[in-house]
């Protein structure tokens, strides 16, 4: 650690959010600080669907904006990590009972190609019907069309940690297992204390940046004075990994239950099948997928896959942060928030929610945000041309 003990920024939280934060930080030449209580990607980041895709569900809740950001990511990822962001086929089929009919998915993914701006990845087709059979087992009873298109899978511990290497090879310090303790907001900046080894550190830093996930609001609870809470509620999202390996791509499937969107993926010659939305009201370490929940996506797997055998494999939950509002979590905004302690010149920010897809644009948003706090730095690197091979 620097003799001084002090940082332009520091990060509390090692999940995709604090580590693209921390990468785009240190190529501007600010000096970096990362805390992790456990490990990277231990928390939503190594819990997710393991998706890099632009959402096509969301362009019925209107949220253009957000698809369109995700579809820009979603290229840069490609380009950026070939060896850890893949594209992959997605099938979408439509029964007879769908709730949603062919035209209306045909006009979804129109729209889906235009934002993503043209191109082969961008297209989608109509899978014809000689070739419904070989759909990895798919149910072709009341089955009336098959759409395919493209969106790309990763592995989200290993991007999350990739991230991390790139921004230490810059300089970013990384202290894990490490535990954020107290910050002391002063005219100044942060007074920062963290639990090592056994021993107490301090030091201090311009911005304190409180990326921690579904544990955001315990880090704002120990700040003094207390910046204001956002509203939220924590959403458990659990998936099933089932014995077994897919041959043509994934799908996308609309639950019989209630019509939200389950996906059934390739993952290490297994399957994933998820996932889920349940209001959380536990500690964020406490999650673990609920029988109920189990249900659900093997019912939802059968009614698709009726001739595979199903054996449960392996079963993790991770948490989302959303907006804390009455109706159901799959029609609430995925937009990320960034909440600040004062909006002139912030000394802390913290970010609730956000996606996989959007964490290095969210990055660029938390710097446009403290930019007014920190001091001139000159530029190390363009995260736009650093590949994470």
């Amino acid at each position: 650690m620097p003799a001084s003990n002090h940082y332009d920024i520091v990060i509390v939280g090692g999940g995709i959010q604090g580590v693209a934060v921390a990468q785009a930080a240190v190529a501007r030449g600010y000096t970096v600080l990362l805390l992790e209580k456990t490990a990277l990607a231990a928390g939503t980041s190594s819990r997710s669907s393991k998706l890099i895709h632009g959402g096509l569900r969301y362009l019925e809740h209107g949220q253009f904006k957000l698809v369109y950001e995700s579809l820009r990511e979603r290229s840069d990822w490609l380009r950026l990590a070939p060896s850890l962001v893949k594209l992959s086929r997605f099938y979408i089929p439509v029964y007879q009972n769908t709730a949603r009919s062919a035209l209306t998915i045909r006009a979804g993914l129109s729209l889906y190609a235009l934002l993503a701006g043209g191109g082969e990845f961008a297209r989608f087709r109509v899978v014809p019907r000689a070739e419904w059979g070989q759909l990895d087992g798919l149910t072709t009873h009341g089955l009336k069309q098959v759409f395919q298109y493209w969106d790309a899978q990763t592995d989200d511990r290993l991007l999350t940690q990739a991230l991390m290497y790139s921004a230490q090879s810059l300089g970013a310090e990384l202290r894990c297992p490490a535990e954020f303790l107290h910050a002391s907001l002063t005219p100044g900046g942060c007074e920062i204390d963290y639990a090592e080894e056994g021993t107490t550190h301090h030091c201090t830093a311009a911005v304190l940046v409180n990326a921690a996930g579904p544990w955001v609001n315990s880090v704002t609870r120990r700040v003094e004075p207390c910046p204001p809470e956002y509203p939220v509620d924590l959403v458990q999202g659990s998936h099933l990994v089932l014995e077994g390996e897919l041959e043509r791509g994934c799908y996308y499937l609309e639950s019989p239950v209630d019509r939200r969107a389950v996906f059934v993926l390739p993952w290490y010659q297994q399957i994933l099948l998820g996932t889920t939305e349940t209001v959380f009201k536990g500690a964020p370490e406490e999650s673990a997928p609920l029988v109920s929940e189990e249900a659900y996506l093997l019912d939802c797997f059968h009614h698709y896959f009726p001739s595979r055998p199903v054996e449960i494999k392996e079963k993790f939950s991770g948490l989302r942060v959303l907006p804390a509002m009455q109706g159901t979590a799959f029609r609430r905004s995925r937009e990320i928030h960034l909440q600040c302690d004062t909006l002139s010149k912030p000394r802390v920010v913290s970010l609730y929610g956000g996606k996989l897809t959007v964490s290095r644009a969210t990055a660029q948003k938390v710097l446009r945000t403290i930019a007014p706090t920190l001091p001139e730095r000159t530029p190390k690197a363009d995260i736009s041309k650093l590949r994470l091979d």
